[in-house]
């Protein structure tokens, strides 16, 4: 459990129960795709971000291409979009490129933190 709050957890559809929906703490959710250049810029972020806000979130990457039928449910229309979930539930999205700070300050507004 601890590594993995370390580094960016890829996810695919047979996780996505496991590893969001029933996770004991928030997850931060990266939906992305390998052709989407906005989406490459946000990568290292997202890495960092799992360092930054380590102990507070789980960080995870979703590939849309590969998990259309996730991508759907959650109305995914514009890439890179960044999901929180707590509890299984969306409670927070922000979509396209931002710095990292304005990430940071997303999630810990999200958490009320």
């Amino acid at each position: 459990m601890t590594k993995e709050l370390e580094k960016v957890i890829p996810l695919n559809a047979t996780q996505w129960g496991e590893k969001v929906l029933n996770s004991d703490i928030p997850v931060l959710v990266d939906f992305w795709a390998e052709w989407c250049g906005p989406c490459r810029m946000v990568g290292p972020i997202v890495e960092q971000l799992a360092q930054s806000l380590k102990g507070k979130v789980k960080v995870s990457k979703l590939n849309v291409d590969q998990n259309q039928d996730i991508a759907e449910k959650y109305n995914i229309q514009s890439i890179p979009s960044l999901v929180l979930f707590k509890n299984g539930n969306e409670i927070a999205r922000i979509v396209g490129f931002s710095p990292k700070e304005k990430y940071e300050k997303f999630v810990n507004n999200a958490l009320n933190v």
